[in-house]
């Protein structure tokens, strides 16, 4: 049933869906109480027609209410305008602040526009050049009249971003690992940052990898319980705290004796706390890494540590003040401020001040711990560089938070209410998902100058050679779920894809990193072609890439502008992939909509297919110490055949592991994101034991195109030179 007319042009005005084709090709209607359910998340009352009028007339109106627009974004060289709104026949001058301090004044072009009347003023609209010779970057617009000021934003975004200059024209492989689940013998339960930089050295100077993609290290809850999930995190301007070594941070070096083997014994309770678990725990892991790392901050900081602490602080400004602050009160009435007192439900509240200093020991112990995240990240990534790895470290960076998290508290207005975000219907998931995150209004996102949005990239960027943007499509449109409902109830909303792609670019170009988009799922045809157009990667998965014909896209026909892997987070690792893991996990789990003999009956022809591909192209090589890692060596030379610029190798698939990380459309049915690094036999392995491994050599040898494999690393011998 079609959805009423003026209904359906209200939804078109705020980029809202009244229809689409789904994973099947089917058109598909969508329900007009989603569509009314949407519009009220975004502020938008359409319960009946005449209510539906009146928001009409409001949408075309809110324009003219603005002196100038909030923001203005154009990729450099591009000539184009912007209108102002004065008191009619009043005067206006509009000049433009660079970033380096230069002032230029628009020139006013013809603009034949009527006045109209706006809240009893006769207003007109005059129209004002931005010349196409302008520098990226983000500038100033001020316009000036004799009865009122007003300013506005200019973003100028690259027209291209492609990859750094200093990589030249060399291909890219690397691996891309959870690093929770990579924990060494000096680890706290779960891999951290240390951790990281010696996987980068490793995977540089034994494996001549470029880079290392982690999962994103999206600050989490403050205190238990804590959500599993890297891409449900509580704020995605910070980081979490979790994956700091405590004897690491700067500040140990000046504790004493005492305080040492308190931390000592701290650590070494906890590994027999977590001796013989299945699965990572991080409650109990951050429960005492935080004890230790309280003790570490009591030591005082030296005065050039306070200096530079000071300065971070200045740095990122009200925003850490505030997430410091949400931290602290988290720890006093709960992870979610959603049900907390009333005037504890806004940053600004007095009753909020009031608290900051009355917590401010707690609130700068919070606040340093972002600062020493952020430090032993740089040293990760420095310890990359130093490696002689091109890039480095490849951060992950989530497609949203949870509803009770830090940046919903901090920006509540910027997100709507009564919506969750998922993914409708499709192959890989036949009910849909539903990811729990409130998404971002469009239109109070563009009314902050995407302030919120750039801060979040600079952070992903900070001390990164490249950053994967998970579900890049949420930057043209997202499936909005109204709360209570079922993913297949949701909507498309569209966002201003030029001015967060564009601004994505600048921020890489700036960070000089590259960008790969997951571009997985249900796909606009044209957006693949728009976002290879604007120089990002896309996603190639080798169990995804098949023609219109259901056979294997040849690695000639691959693209080129992508990150190619053979498996993702959410596919199991290549050896239970062969095992077909994935079709009778979801029998188990219930995500099928056809039997599991019909399943399990496709997936044989499905392995079949490509065994028979890798013989054909004699991939084959009886170079694994088992069929099973001849099969996976065979994949990733197919892999190496492809096109793709960037390729990437899991680190389960070096070690041989068997277990998926995360099934999609589970939450507590399957251990998702709690898998450590394991080995073929499901026994976990650590990094110290991966320096020793034949496997990764072999496959290492096959990214490099190595005729034989070297021998792993070995200790040197006490008393021998190494």
């Amino acid at each position: 049933m079609a959805v009423q007319t003026s209904l359906a042009a209200l939804a078109d005005m705020l980029g809202v869906a009244t229809e689409f084709w789904d994973w099947k090709g089917t058109h598909t209607v969508v329900s007009e109480d989603t569509i009314v359910r949407v519009l009220k998340a975004m502020g938008v009352d359409a319960s009946t027609p005449e209510k539906v009028a009146d928001a009409i007339a409001e949408v075309q109106l809110k324009p003219w209410r603005r002196s100038l627009p909030p923001v203005v974004v154009v990729p450099v060289g591009t000539q184009t305008h912007v209108e102002a709104h004065i008191v009619h026949g009043h005067p206006a001058e509009v000049r433009l602040r660079l970033e380096t301090g230069e002032v230029r004044y628009l020139g006013q072009r013809e603009h034949l526009v009527p006045p109209r009347e706006v809240d009893g003023v006769l207003t007109g609209e005059a129209s004002f050049q931005i010349p196409a010779d302008l520098p990226t970057g983000y500038h100033r617009l001020e316009l000036v009249s004799d009865d009122r000021q007003a300013d506005s934003t200019l973003i100028v975004t690259p027209r291209h971003l492609g990859m750094p200059q200093r990589l030249g024209s060399r291909r890219l492989w690397g691996y891309g690992a959870q690093l929770y689940s990579v924990r060494s013998r000096h680890s706290w339960g779960i891999g951290d940052l240390c951790d990281l930089s010696d996987l980068v050295v490793w995977s540089a100077t034994q494996q001549y990898a470029h880079y290392v993609l982690i999962n994103p290290l999206h600050a989490a809850q403050p205190v238990a319980p804590m959500d599993v999930s890297p891409y449900l995190p509580s704020s995605r301007l910070f980081l979490n705290p979790m994956y700091i070594r405590p004897e690491a941070v700067g500040e140990y070096a000046v504790v004493d004796q005492q305080v040492r083997d308190r931390i000592a014994d701290l650590r070494a309770n906890l590994t027999e706390q977590l001796a013989g678990e299945e699965y990572l725990q991080r409650d109990a892991a951050w429960a005492a890494k935080r004890e230790a790392l309280r003790l570490v901050f009591a030591a005082g900081l030296r005065p050039a540590r306070w200096m530079a602490f000071d300065d971070f602080r200045r740095r990122q400004g009200r925003r850490l003040r505030d997430f410091a602050t949400w931290c602290a009160l988290c720890e006093h009435y709960g992870n979610d401020w959603r049900e907390w007192d009333e005037a504890l439900q806004r940053p600004s509240s007095p009753e909020v001040d009031r608290l900051h200093t009355e917590l401010i020991d707690d609130v700068t112990f919070h606040e340093w711990l972002q600062w020493v995240a952020w430090d032993q990240l740089s040293d990760a990534q420095q310890a990359a560089r130093d490696a002689g790895m091109p890039v480095g470290v490849v951060t992950d960076l989530a497609v949203g938070v949870s509803g009770a998290s830090a940046d919903t508290w901090m920006m509540r207005d910027l997100y709507a209410q009564g919506i969750v975000v998922g993914a409708p219907p499709d192959a890989y998931n036949q009910v849909g998902q539903d990811w729990g995150q409130p998404p971002w209004r469009p239109d109070r996102l563009a009314d902050t100058a995407y302030a919120p949005f750039r801060s979040m990239l600079q952070s992903a960027l900070g001390h990164a050679g490249g950053v994967r943007i998970d579900h890049i499509l949420g930057m043209f449109r997202l499936w909005w779920i109204p709360e209570g409902t079922t993913p297949r109830d949701g909507t498309y909303v569209r966002y201003d894809h030029d001015a967060l792609i564009g601004i994505i670019m600048l921020e890489a170009q700036r960070a000089d990193a590259f960008v790969i988009g997951e571009d997985l799922g249900t796909v606009e045809p044209w957006v693949r072609g728009y976002l290879a157009e604007r120089g990002i990667l896309g996603t190639s998965v080798l169990w995804f890439e098949y023609g219109d014909d259901g056979q294997p896209v040849p690695p000639e026909n691959w693209r080129e502008a992508a990150m190619g892997s053979v498996v993702t987070h959410d596919l199991p690792p290549s050896a239970g992939f062969l095992a077909k893991d994935h079709v009778k996990l979801r029998g188990s789990l219930g995500l099928l909509t056809e039997s599991l003999d019909e399943e399990m009956a496709q997936a044989d022809r499905e392995l079949a297919m490509w065994s028979q591909r890798l013989r054909e192209r004699g991939l084959l090589a009886d170079d694994g110490d088992d069929p099973v890692e001849t099969e996976v060596l065979g994949l990733y030379r197919y892999l190496m055949s492809t096109r793709a610029r960037v390729l990437n190798v899991a680190l389960v698939d070096a070690v041989g592991d068997r277990r998926v990380q995360n099934q999609p459309g589970t939450w507590k049915q399957y251990p998702n994101w709690q898998i450590p690094l394991s080995g073929p036999d499901g026994r976990p392995v650590l990094l110290e034991e991966i320096y020793q491994l034949e496997r990764p050599m072999r496959l290492a040898a096959v990214m490099n195109g190595f005729s034989r494999a070297p021998g792993p690393w070995r200790p040197p011998r006490r008393g021998t030179r190494a």
